[in-house]
């Protein structure tokens, strides 16, 4: 049944996809039919899985880093009152440039390589998974703050070796939940830049490929490409998910029973 209404749904979306087509019979340069797009994939399958191989590396090294770099500011910000004081106002500021006013630049800097789509898919992901695990950091129960406050008090350790503690056994496990959602939300819209980075300066990829195909009117390999790009999109979602579900299992989903 899990499996049936997703299929329900891409199944209707492609028959009023078709209906439109056969309605309104727009030339197959502004909307090909879903069979021509299905031709198209199956005859050009080499060619759109070799770009598509050089897009996932590319979404993938990009949320590794995004992920990483992430966690990491939270972290630095939550403990440090230094680092909270200086990094929080270039965190919130970042996100007020837009990623296509930066791209272009680290095009100019690294070259048409793989460096500059994994950055900007770095950028793209870094703040909501900083804001997710910063947030969680911050809501810690106080009653479990107050109880360690009581036993750091009457236990020995350094300051550095408390706070290692009480982030290691107290605020990380709390703030899993929050992390796990900003993860999600940056799993989402990790294909996001490496599509841009490509759109602005590339030589593969399925954005290239697709940029290619516009110019040349080959709307069937756009749509295509489209759908490929979609179809890994979903996949790394819910890989994802099920991997941050697996890894918290104390944490299962809030479902309303009926009465």
């Amino acid at each position: 049944m899990n499996f049936l209404r997703p299929l329900i749904t891409v199944s209707g979306l492609l028959l009023l996809w078709g209906l439109i087509v056969a309605v309104t019979d727009l030339p197959k340069f502004i909307l090909p039919s879903p069979l021509l797009v299905f031709h198209t994939l199956t005859a050009k399958i080499d060619l759109i899985a070799g770009h598509a191989l050089i897009t996932a590396t590319e979404i993938l090294l990009g949320l590794a880093v995004g992920i990483s770099f992430g966690m990491l500011s939270a972290l630095l910000i939550s403990a440090y009152k230094p680092v909270r004081q200086w990094v929080l106002p270039i965190l919130i500021a970042s996100q007020a440039i837009p990623v296509f006013a930066i791209a272009p630049l680290l095009v100019i800097w690294m070259g048409y390589g793989l460096a500059p789509k994994v950055i900007v898919g770095a950028l793209i992901i870094y703040f909501p998974v900083a804001v997710g695990f910063l947030d969680g950091l911050n809501r810690t129960d106080p009653a479990w703050l107050n109880l360690t406050a009581l036993l750091q008090k009457s236990g020995s350790g350094s300051a550095f070796l408390n706070r290692y503690r009480l982030y290691r056994h107290i605020k990380i496990p709390f703030a899993l939940p929050s992390l796990a959602s900003g993860i999600r939300v940056g799993t989402a819209i990790a294909p996001i830049g490496a599509i841009i980075g490509e759109w602005v300066g590339s030589s593969a990829g399925l954005g290239f490929l697709m940029l290619n195909a516009n110019a040349r009117m080959q709307i069937d390999l756009v749509f295509a490409s489209l759908m490929v790009l979609t179809f890994m999109a979903l996949t790394l979602y819910f890989l994802m998910d099920h991997v941050l579900r697996r890894l918290m299992p104390w944490q299962p989903d809030q479902k309303v029973t009926s009465i």
